[in-house]
């Protein structure tokens, strides 16, 4: 007890908010934790592929899937915000890493602070919100969105983005959170590790450099989960990644083929969207685009495949090229010197299967020993709601049906 104030001041020192109403609600004190880490960039074999002892013990002891499933477009902001909603890209409105949004007349871009912290630009009641508005406390060392002020709502806990944090100091803050007094302590943390989806790009996923950066995290994995466990919490783990990493096979470059210097246009390594106001401009587009090159396809806003669940929404684009084959998008020749990626994500899961994520996770209230089938990451948000005894909403892409078979109960806390 004599130790919170200290700590809250090391919180509030390090850019982490505190809300006005710092206490758990009696009501959900006694419920159980999870904590929910995502490996950026881990790809669904990298585990056996590099012998992550840590992680694939966790899945022994526990269970592992076969694969997850990201959601299109396989590109980090996208995906971590479904895992953290049960919302397809295309509903809870973060589409890309870029894009533009005609209705706004506005660039959201990952990088730029402006539009990444601006809550407006975030749909859905990502799982941390959902916790804060039933009275449980939250707290998130790093997640797209988990500094945002989504709804009027932030985690009673978080770190803005910085990179240069070690992992270390990732792993202490989260013990000290879970060693915080019961009516603080938060029951939902989210944890970010970046180190493999770096060395995949720079170094692509068959580099020795990326197999280091497996077995780093997984080194991290085993220090947290023996501290963790040592506290005897009633606390369940899921590890989680936002997509797999397949190496660059080549590169197009579109502007051979059309003029695109007066579009508006969102440009991502894998896919290219384009916005404009003149349907003749799109359509004469769609004409000198298509069918140019094996490797790529073209697609009006509206033919966009029902399988990708990537429709509807105004910031996709009103034309959007896709590589069909790890391949890189160019809106112009590359520079001279230019040192592209060598592995890189984005791309259909059914057409490229290196975007393949993982899912392993151990806990009092999951089954032990389990294997299970690849599934779609939108059903674990449903999963987490349920563990944690929170209502979740009504309108999510995600079912809980679909993992419900992992647990040890299914009846609702």
């Amino acid at each position: 007890m004599t130790r919170t104030p200290f700590l809250l001041l090391l919180l509030a020192l390090a850019g982490i908010s505190q809300p006005a109403r710092p206490d758990n609600a009696a009501t959900q004190q006694d419920k159980p934790y999870v904590l929910l880490i995502s490996l950026d960039g881990f790809r669904y074999d990298y585990a056996d592929r590099y012998h992550a002892a840590n992680l694939l013990d966790l899945g022994k002891k526990g269970v592992a899937a076969k694969a997850l499933i990201p959601s299109f477009p396989t590109t980090t902001f996208p995906n971590h915000y479904t895992i953290a909603t049960g919302l397809y890209p295309a509903h809870h409105g973060i589409v890309e890493n870029v894009f533009w949004d005609p209705e706004r007349n506005a660039q959201f871009r990952y990088s730029d602070p402006a539009s990444e912290s601006d809550g407006s630009w975030w749909g859905g009641t990502p799982l941390w919100v959902l916790a804060e508005q039933q009275g449980m406390r939250a707290a998130s060392f790093f997640w797209p969105g988990s500094d945002v002020e989504i709804q009027h709502t932030r985690p009673t806990y978080f770190y803005r983005y910085d990179a240069g944090i070690p992992n270390a100091r990732r792993v202490q803050q989260v013990v000290e959170w879970l060693k915080l007094p019961k009516r603080e302590r938060p029951h939902f943390i989210t944890l970010y590790f970046s180190d493999v989806d770096h060395e995949g790009h720079s170094h692509g996923p068959d580099a020795p450099e990326t197999r280091e950066a497996v077995e780093r995290v997984d080194r991290t994995l085993g220090t947290l989960f023996r501290q963790v466990r040592g506290l005897g919490l009633r606390l369940d783990i899921l590890v989680v990644s936002d997509h797999g990493m397949a190496a660059v096979t080549g590169d197009i470059d579109l502007s051979k083929f059309a003029d695109l210097s007066a579009l508006r246009v969102a440009p991502e390594s894998s896919d290219f969207k384009m916005y404009s106001n003149d349907p003749k401009k799109i359509d004469g587009l769609y004409r000198e685009l298509d069918g140019r090159d094996p490797r790529m396809a073209v697609y009006r806003r509206d033919e966009i495949p029902e399988r990708l669940h990537y429709s509807g929404n105004p910031r996709i684009g009103d034309l959007v090229v896709f590589s069909l084959q790890p391949v890189l998008l160019h809106a112009a020749p590359p520079r001279p010197g230019q040192s592209p990626p060598k592995g890189m994500h984005g791309y259909d899961v059914s057409l490229v299967p290196e975007m393949k994520a993982i899912f392993f996770a151990e806990g009092p209230d999951l089954k032990r020993g389990l294997r299970i089938d690849e599934f779609q990451n939108i059903h674990i948000y449903p999963l987490i709601a349920h563990i944690l005894g929170l209502s979740a909403p009504a309108n999510l892409d995600g079912q809980l049906s679909v993992l419900a078979p992992i647990l040890k109960s299914a009846s609702p806390r």
